[in-house]
């Protein structure tokens, strides 16, 4: 069974400008400089721009500005790095699905901060579950997590087109987004300690963190005039709000 969700029923009054610009730089970073490379040249490139928790803490002993400058930008240049064509491609999927109308809810200015935010804390969620980690942490989907928790606390009820395909059987259908996130969230909880078990593969630890810091945040980045829990088609949006 195939199921990936494409569309919503939850139009924005603003272009999404950072969502895109997001999205573009995605894509820019990894056809840039990740395509082309070969596998061993793609090893180098993980360990200088991924975010790896054993190198992240040893910095602080000794304490060295150097290190540090070196580490902290990792915590950056991981989130806008890809292991691959189907990890970018899922993260821009979900980041473009989503970001929209959570920037639209934010504003500009917040919902970059707020993004980085919940992409820091992504990282850091994953280096704390497993400081001692020397495989490099790279991709979007920590910081997507959070803007994922700020869609179902503002937008529950909107309605998620999903395409499907079981055996002979393809088509579409609409699903609340409280049921559809509801339940991505629930497979990270299940799937967590499996992957703690696991040297690679997919840093569960990192969405869950990326997603419960969007919960916290969200209250405070979105506009005042914004009310969580409202229907997809409900704008509470005043004149006073076309600032960005």
């Amino acid at each position: 069974m195939f199921f990936l969700p494409y569309k919503d029923d939850n139009p924005t009054r603003r272009f999404a400008w950072v969502t895109w610009c997001l999205i573009l730089l995605n894509l820019w970073v990894f056809f840039s400089y990740q395509f082309p490379l070969d596998a061993n040249a793609q090893i180098s490139y993980f360990s200088k721009f991924g975010f790896i928790p054993f190198t992240f803490f040893k910095q602080f002993s000794p304490l060295n500005l150097e290190g540090m400058v070196s580490e902290w930008t990792t915590v950056f240049t991981s989130m806008f790095s890809h292991g691959g064509l189907l990890h970018l491609l899922g993260n821009m999927l979900f980041l473009y699905l989503y970001g929209d109308n959570v920037e639209d809810a934010m504003g500009k200015g917040r919902y970059i901060l707020f993004f980085l935010l919940c992409g820091i804390s992504a990282a850091f969620a994953q280096a704390f579950v497993d400081p001692l980690s020397k495989v490099p942490l790279v991709g979007a989907s920590g910081a997507i997590s959070g803007v994922i928790a700020s869609y179902l606390l503002l937008y529950p009820r909107a309605n998620i087109r999903v395409f499907y395909w079981f055996i002979i059987f393809v088509g579409t259908v609409y699903l609340p987004a409280y049921l559809l996130l509801g339940f991505w969230i629930f497979e990270q909880i299940i799937a967590l300690p499996e992957s703690m078990k696991e040297a690679g593969g997919i840093a569960i630890a990192a969405h869950i963190g990326g997603f419960s810091v969007g919960l916290l945040l969200t209250p405070f980045f979105k506009r005042s005039e914004i009310k969580l829990f409202q229907n997809a088609n409900t704008r509470a949006f005043s004149r006073k709000s076309k600032r960005v």
